[in-house]
């Protein structure tokens, strides 16, 4: 090629910025070919010919090839300035557009800046702070860049530097705010550096003792953390916090001396950072002071402000250090998972950069709140839903109990049906609750638990667990399970099972007897326990709760102790034995419910049931004979062997074996407790009784 017309073909979005060209970058893995065009010879990279004899006709021979890391160190003739462009390396070329060279500005684009940098170029920018050309663009001097790129273009073409201009539709970054493109531009700015003091490596060491929470937490700071560059922490706006350093105005060398930096300090302390607006250089000084490098008696303050996340990212010393009622590090940091760069990441660097450890021992991060179809909330869109509108349509127990009901770790749900269902698991709470209060008006207070029966201690038992996974949930931040777990209880355990069965004793034994004192004094046991546990989701309805609790307790639920399980009760065995029961009972409940809808019965004390049962299940009921009636809320109950299975019988479908025959009860309704039973009329006295009620009454 020697003797040749020869030129590296480039091609440009951006022409405002060729006159800070000072490199082309080649990737290192290409191939680059000479391509003869006329009379001139053009160097493109191979992956991108053929795209090119479409676009710019360059059919010509090929007269050489050259690997791009050849290239390096050439110098090429900048088309309309007397200056060398560099031929420089970047793995950031691609062969998807464009020619396979980079034009490379280092001081209008971050791979020019990153580029430029290893290779010892000038960050240079001709460009004021209006976006203006300054005297370094020669003849584009006070132009606007963007209204520059004509005048660019037409140097280009008297120059016979143009191979081909065109109008395209391309992806450019334009500013969220005033939405006009944005101008890239490199100045000076404050850094601090992540590699000073290994900065970066002590941050990493203190990631890995903080909880994470979720886990994956951990992984997105250390990922960040690792590969992040120096923090740039000055900022160019009319007021902030200011960088407090003073400049002299003939060397530019910053005054580093003690004792006028302790001289700001005390201003600043005494008066607050607008101080530094408010007074000039000279005032921050000792009379008659000199420059220690240059003596020259000219000084200006730094007029850049700090970065926003610098101020966010000491508030852990202005705020846990200061106050005597805090503690230093902070228990927990809690924020959008958006934080890992922002908030998170500025604390950890500011305290492990002034005190060699973290700020926080544990960190939260959740999602964000999306609509019910899991869409960004838009006032465009009309699938806002305002908090203030759900507190005054529905309360804000039922916004504090969304809030613990949702999986905080990804974007969370929220509309009217959500809302709604919401709604409705409250009022079964809020239920239960009321159930237990009003079964309480009349109880002693004393100490009943050598009187407990089996199923009290069930219930004792399910009461521990459940204060034991709650704790556990809330020690984790799990406050979704914590609403779950509560909820299930309520609904599962407490409603549909233990409260129904303990309606009888409740209702129909004198009103003093052991059995149903022992009863009450499960209840209370489990209504101070469910207050303590609810209380720091719906804590309106927990301190409600508590008020009409009778007996000696704190004046408030915040005031008492939070819920222990107690292991004495704790009984594994005895909820496992249990579970088998009601699986049973849930499979009788299925055939009364068939013989309910057909109109043979009424309630279920109209009837009589015969259950069939495989070995395991016979023998365990057996067990129980006495109770049956009971556990069914049925007038009678047996069981018997499955081989004696009659036809009609109801079968089972999730216990293998098992049979049910439903049968009116015999005898007659009592009208105090509305079993059947024989004896019912027995009684000359008291018609209307059955032998049970007769002698509670009598």
């Amino acid at each position: 090629l020697k003797g040749k017309k020869v030129f590296f073909v480039i091609w440009t979005t951006t022409p405002w910025t060729l006159p800070a060209n000072l490199a082309l970058a080649f990737h290192p893995d290409f191939i680059y070919v000479a391509v003869e065009h006329g009379d001139e010879i053009y160097i493109v990279a191979e992956g991108r010919l053929d795209a090119l004899k479409e676009r710019i006709d360059l059919n010509g021979k090929v007269l050489s090839k050259i690997s791009g890391k050849d290239l390096e160190g050439i110098n090429a003739e900048h088309p309309f300035i007397q200056r060398k462009s560099r031929a420089v390396l970047g793995g950031f070329v691609s062969l998807e557009e464009g020619t396979g060279i980079v034009h490379i500005a280092p001081g209008h684009g971050e791979d020019d800046y990153e580029t430029g940098l290893k290779y010892g170029l000038d960050i240079y920018a001709p460009v004021d702070d209006k976006g203006k050309f300054t005297k370094q663009a020669g003849e584009l001097e006070g132009q606007f860049v963007f209204k520059a790129n004509a005048a660019i273009i037409e140097t280009l073409k008297n120059k016979n530097a143009l191979i081909k201009e065109e109008k395209i539709t391309h992806s450019y970054p334009h500013c969220w705010r005033c939405k006009k493109p944005v101008i890239f531009r490199a100045t000076e700015q404050w850094f601090i550096s992540v590699e000073h003091n290994n900065l970066r490596g002590k941050c990493l060491e203190e990631i890995d003792r903080v909880n994470w929470i979720p886990k994956w937490g951990r992984d997105r700071i250390y990922n960040m953390v690792s590969s992040r560059p120096d923090w740039c922490i000055s900022r160019q706006r009319a007021w902030g916090v200011p960088i407090t350093l003073i400049r002299c105005e003939d060397c530019g060398e910053f005054v580093k001396k003690d004792s006028v930096l302790d001289t700001i300090t005390k201003h600043v302390e005494e008066n607050g950072a607008d101080i530094w607006f408010m007074k000039k250089a000279e005032d921050f000084l000792p009379s008659g002071y000199k420059c220690e490098k240059c003596s020259g008696a000219s000084f200006s303050k730094e007029i850049d402000i700090l970065d926003v996340w610098f101020d966010s990212g000491v508030s852990h010393a202005a705020v846990m250090e200061k106050n005597a009622k805090l503690s230093w590090p902070a228990d927990i940091y809690l924020e959008g998972s958006d934080q890992h760069r922002g908030w998170f990441q500025s604390s950890l660097l500011a305290s492990v950069g002034t005190r060699g450890t973290s700020p926080y021992r544990t960190v939260l991060t959740h999602g964000f709140v999306m609509d019910g179809s899991g869409k960004k909330m838009s006032k465009s869109l009309g699938n806002v839903v305002a908090p203030q509108e759900v507190i005054k349509a529905n309360g804000a127990e039922i916004l504090r109990l969304w809030v613990s009901a949702e999986d905080y770790r990804d974007d969370v749900r929220i509309s009217k049906e959500i809302i709604d269902r919401l709604t409705e698991a409250y009022r079964k709470i809020r239920n239960t609750a009321r159930f237990l209060l009003s079964n309480l008006y009349d109880f002693d207070g004393k100490d009943y638990s050598s009187d407990l029966l089996e199923i009290d201690r069930w219930a004792m038992s399910r009461l521990q667990s459940l204060t034991a996974k709650i704790t556990s949930a809330y020690e984790r931040f799990d406050f979704h399970e914590v609403y779950h777990l509560l909820h299930n209880f309520c609904v599962v355990d407490m409603s549909s099972f233990y409260l129904d069965i303990l309606k009888d004793r409740l209702y129909t034994f004198k009103s003093d007897s052991k059995e149903r004192r022992a009863a009450q004094w499960v209840l209370n046991r489990i209504l101070l326990t469910m207050t303590g546990l609810m209380a720091p989701v719906i804590s309106f309805t927990a301190e409600e709760i508590w008020r009409f609790i009778a007996g000696k307790k704190e004046e408030s639920v915040f005031l008492s102790p939070f819920p222990k399980a107690d292991e004495k009760y704790l009984d594994p065995s005895l909820e496992e034995k249990w579970a088998r029961l009601i699986a049973i009972r849930n499979e009788t409940n299925k055939a009364l419910e068939i013989k309910r809808q057909n109109k043979f019965i009424g309630n279920s004390l109209e009837a009589k049931v015969i259950l069939y049962l495989p070995k395991k299940e016979f023998n365990l009921l057996n067990e129980y004979k006495e109770f049956l009636p009971a556990l069914f809320i049925v007038s009678s109950a047996e069981a018997r062997q499955a081989s004696e299975k009659t036809d009609g019988a109801y079968e089972s479908e999730d216990i293998k074996g098992m049979s049910v025959i439903v049968e009116r009860a015999e005898g007659k309704k009592c009208e105090r407790c509305w079993n059947w039973s024989a004896s019912v009329g027995t009684y000359s006295d008291a018609p209307e009784l059955c032998h049970r009620c007769y002698n509670v009454i009598k």
